[in-house]
């Protein structure tokens, strides 16, 4: 059947990002990055013939992801890659900095009326670095959940509390762990990093002044790649984009393979922010991630 053109829609992230799986077979560390690797190339060729409207080549890119073990087989390698014994919690990194920056005297005095409110987007475990910290009311959440304690929600289709209910229903943090960089196209990840704000709460009265420093925040990880070696994106435009949005960048990590942030959220954003593609870097060898930010809004960001 031929692939027709047709005007672009707003992309439910169940469209975009596998459904969970409760078993897990052992891979090795070189196979989980290989079939990472080839489940995203082949996922960026799919998107490109069917916007070209090739399908030949579709069905072709199809056939392939079956063979490689389609979306199951990702999602296992996925979470072989995040497991606690290959060192793959990136929320490892979360939990340095904020024990870096509070003593335990000061986390105890913040916490005396609750703990921090965490918003998991993403979650494919129950057991990382903050679920054990004692620090989190956790709430995670997936597209496929098959966990009982990992709610089956699409983030862009999360209800939006209102300014009256932003007190008790919202959270003090946002993580957003290679989440942004599987949304399917540049235009969605851009409404995700709008929405975001929407969910975050002003900080708590009993927040200690370096915890104030810190609360409401986004965790933001992205492959490396994404902004050191994109041909559109680079961490220049990422902070642009983010400030724009309200939010100043508190903590930062490059790894060998991901980089960390910790953004600190200041402001409402208007919604009408706007950042078209552009070439950045020049050369072979780039990737073409990026991310598009629109002043139409395409999903409700607002308390109202």
């Amino acid at each position: 059947m031929a692939v027709k053109k047709k005007r672009r829609k707003p992309l439910l992230l169940s469209h975009t990002r596998p459904p969970s799986v409760t078993r897990t077979p052992s891979l090795s560390s070189r196979a989980t990055r290989s079939l990472i690797r080839k489940h995203h190339t082949l996922r960026k060729q799919l998107q490109h013939a069917s916007i070209n409207g090739d399908s030949v080549l579709v069905e072709d890119i199809q056939a392939q992801l079956q063979a490689s073990g389609g979306l199951q087989k990702y999602q296992e390698a996925s979470i072989q890659g995040q497991s606690l014994h290959r060192g793959g919690d990136s929320s490892k990194v979360l939990m340095g900095w904020i024990n870096e920056a509070l003593s335990p005297d000061q986390l105890y005095d913040t916490l005396e009326s609750g703990k921090f409110r965490m918003l998991e987007v993403g979650a494919l475990k129950v057991d990382n670095a903050c679920s054990r910290s004692g620090f989190f009311d956790v709430t995670r959440i997936d597209l496929h959940s098959q966990h009982p304690d990992i709610q089956t929600q699409d983030f862009m289709q999360m209800p939006v509390p209102s300014l009256e209910t932003l007190e008790k229903d919202g959270f003090d943090i946002i993580s957003l762990s290679l989440v942004v960089n599987y949304v399917g196209d540049a235009i969605s990840r851009g409404d995700m990093l709008k929405r975001v704000g929407s969910f975050l709460r002003d900080g708590r009265q009993s927040f200690q002044e370096k915890a104030k420093y810190w609360f409401p925040a986004l965790f933001l990880v992205l492959p490396a790649p994404c902004v050191t070696n994109s041909r559109y994106f680079d961490e220049e435009r990422l902070e642009s984009i983010m400030v724009s949005l309200g939010y100043i960048k508190t903590r930062r990590k490059l790894g060998k393979k991901l980089i960390y942030y910790l953004w600190h959220y200041k402001g409402t954003s208007n919604g009408k922010v706007s950042f078209r593609k552009q070439e950045i870097r020049s050369g072979g060898n780039r990737n073409n991630f990026t991310i598009i930010m629109h002043d139409e809004l395409r999903y409700p960001i607002s308390n109202k």
